[in-house]
């Protein structure tokens, strides 16, 4: 028998979570042909079959999270049939046991020993310092979840059967004094599946919202200027480069400037690290959900550079090609829904980063300089910050510079020489 285990398939991943088997017990399969398709934070990877044979056992379910080194399925090698004699002896020597038998028994024994969660789970618990042998899990067979240590950070601990039990007691012997109406019933529509990459984006999100005090400042910016160089560098035959390129560009000056927001908190060593490479990621809305791909090193990319490679990660995002690469070492993340008509944002930190912003609609309005009326193209931006990290004053004396590159190109032009 050969055993499939999940193995690493992203930067130093410690689990998947199962979202679908492409094969059944009983299939043969080829080397090499996806078995399973596992979904970790970053990435959907596929399973492939390491040899020709036969699908004996899946071991673990649908949307169950399990660790690398888990055996999933149990193949049966091709020309490894045994003779009828030999294969009513190995049935004499094993016992007849089910897959869901073997999975419940092995989740029971865990759960006498220790409380069932995901390392990510306790990774959490331990970064808020939780006991997380005080939470009480609400997930399958009690596993604790992310959901689960959260409300214990906020409300505490569950109280005891006891005390329910004597709480409801003492509730019955109450004067009811009014008749409480029963709250209409909704029909349920069609049900969606809260799993694979959805719910890597709700783990993540959940995670960076309860474990950073975000902040979120609004500003303004001319893009005028820039909009009208992009014209003229077109008309001149130049390589048409987007908007967005330039955005980019002008950010890693501001980030240079302000390295506090191109940074990690490591709260272990009482530390905040300030990042030397300025790897930008760039928020992708895809069919599958959001995934942040990289620009690596933009400080050293010219702007139709950061431009060709903006167009490289954001057409593989949406091919769902990304490399494990393309995926890592991001350490400041923009999010450009202008083209989607927004118009403001309280963007989530992409964590361990310490600040995001979002780049929204650029229209034309009229706007005041030199006591004239003038009709420019303006654009909303927002960032959200760490709060631990910055305060709101860097914050916009970030956002001021990043807007002083954008309305006059010169200057950023003159930080390029």
């Amino acid at each position: 028998m050969v055993e499939v285990k999940l193995h690493d398939v992203g930067e130093g991943m410690t689990e998947g979570e199962i979202t679908q088997y492409l094969v059944n017990v009983g299939d043969h399969v080829k080397i090499d042909q996806p078995l399973v398709e596992v979904q970790t934070d970053k990435v959907s990877a596929e399973l492939p079959s390491p040899v020709a044979g036969t699908v004996k056992e899946i071991l673990a379910e649908v949307g169950e999270v399990v660790t690398v080194g888990t055996t999933v399925i149990v193949l049966e090698k091709e020309g490894a049939a045994v003779t009828p004699h030999e294969s009513k002896a190995s049935q004499e020597k094993e016992e007849p046991v089910s897959f869901t038998i073997k999975i419940n028994k092995g989740r029971a024994e865990r759960q006498s020993e220790r409380v069932l969660a995901t390392p990510y789970t306790r990774r959490i618990a331990l970064e808020n310092k939780v006991d997380i042998e005080q939470v009480s899990g609400t997930g399958p067979a009690g596993r604790v979840t992310d959901e689960d240590v959260f409300r214990f950070m906020k409300e505490g601990p569950s109280k005891t059967v006891e005390e329910t039990s004597h709480e409801e007691a003492q509730q019955t012997t109450e004067p009811v004094s009014e008749k409480k109406e029963e709250a209409a019933p909704v029909r349920a529509g069609k049900t969606i599946p809260y799993r694979g990459r959805r719910k890597q984006i709700g783990k993540k999100m959940t995670h960076s919202l309860m474990t950073i005090p975000h902040v979120t400042h609004f500003d303004e910016v001319d893009v005028t200027n820039v909009m009208k160089l992009r014209e003229e560098l077109k008309a001149e035959g130049i390589k048409p480069v987007s908007v967005a390129s330039f955005f980019i560009k002008a950010l890693v000056f501001a980030l240079k400037e302000y390295p506090v927001f191109n940074a990690v908190l490591d709260e272990e060593k009482e530390e905040i690290v300030l990042k030397e490479e300025y790897n930008i990621g760039l928020a992708a809305d895809t069919d599958e959900g959001l995934i942040v791909p990289v620009v690596q090193g933009a400080d050293r990319l010219s702007i139709t550079g950061i431009n060709d490679e903006m167009k490289r990660v954001m057409k593989l995002a949406k091919e769902n090609k990304l490399s494990k690469k393309d995926l890592s070492g991001g350490t400041f993340t923009v999010s450009n829904v202008g083209p989607l008509g927004s118009t403001g944002a309280t963007p989530i930190i992409n964590h361990p980063e310490v600040a995001l912003v979002a780049f929204h609609k650029t229209k034309k309005m009229p706007v005041v300089i030199d006591d004239e009326i003038v009709i420019r193209q303006m654009m909303n931006m927002s960032m959200s910050f760490d709060h631990r990290v910055a305060d709101g004053a860097t914050a916009v004396a970030f956002t001021s510079r990043f807007a002083e590159f954008i309305e006059n190109p010169t200057k950023m032009m003159l930080e390029m020489m």
